[in-house]
């Protein structure tokens, strides 16, 4: 069964981050206030970014990623500007 991972932009210009089996049936669940604490608290919703896997799993772990990604990545994913990815990757540096 294929899944959806999907990036939402809230009405505060925040994004969230889900992943779903049917991407039509949860946009209006967070359109109508019933997707998620957190965008019920900031309706309106605009989806921004979708992506079809082929797995609800893979949806899932790609959901995951994204979530440890900084807003400027979040954002080159979402103006398709893939080139950019590596280099805002966060850096960890060992002492």
């Amino acid at each position: 069964m294929t899944g959806f991972v999907y990036i939402l932009r809230c009405a505060d210009g925040t994004y969230y981050v889900g992943s779903t089996r049917n991407i039509d049936h949860r946009l209006r669940q967070h359109q109508d206030g019933d997707g998620a604490e957190y965008t019920k608290r900031r309706r309106p919703v605009e989806l921004v970014f979708c992506r079809e896997c082929s797995t609800v799993a893979e949806a899932f772990g790609f959901e995951k990623r994204i979530h440890g990604w900084s807003r400027a990545k979040r954002q080159a994913l979402i103006d398709g500007r893939f080139d950019l990815l590596p280099g805002l990757s966060r850096k960890t540096f060992r002492r």
